[in-house]
């Protein structure tokens, strides 16, 4: 599935190539702009390993997307306010041959708002883990 209309992001911001899998609970993407030296999120030092925030945060927004299709309502634009438990065990994404595979697991759905769990791994070896909090206005 292509990432087009899924999240609000366009063109080298849309950090995703495509989803895997997902259901009601979950999504599974793959991302390969991780390697693309026109990466937006690229500065002097590459690519750090912190930026894969970013890769949970749009697959956060295309299980949104998808889930709010199926319940044939539009999706509403998320805010992310919280980022907590991250553990990064890479320096920089750029040097990262592997596809990334970005999962986004819904922990828990309160009115407005959401957390997320992420995970971010490349070649087996996991690059990122965290939970982001999303609330919509």
């Amino acid at each position: 599935m292509d990432m087009a209309g899924l999240i609000p992001h366009r063109g080298a911001m849309c950090l995703l190539d495509t989803v895997l899998s997902w259901n009601e609970q979950e999504i599974v993407c793959t991302a390969t702009s991780h390697r693309r030296s026109t990466n937006p999120l690229r500065d002097g030092a590459g690519l750090r390993g912190s930026c894969a925030i970013e890769y949970g945060a749009q697959a956060i927004a295309a299980h949104a997307g998808l889930v709010d299709a199926t319940g044939g309502s539009r999706p509403e634009a998320g805010l992310l306010v919280s980022v907590r438990d991250v553990i990064v065990s890479v320096a920089r994404l750029d040097e990262m041959d592997a596809m990334l595979i970005v999962r986004a697991r819904v922990v828990l759905k309160q009115g407005r708002g959401q957390v997320y769990e992420i995970t971010v791994t490349a070649g087996g070896e996991t690059i990122l883990t965290g939970r982001i909090s999303i609330m919509t206005p």
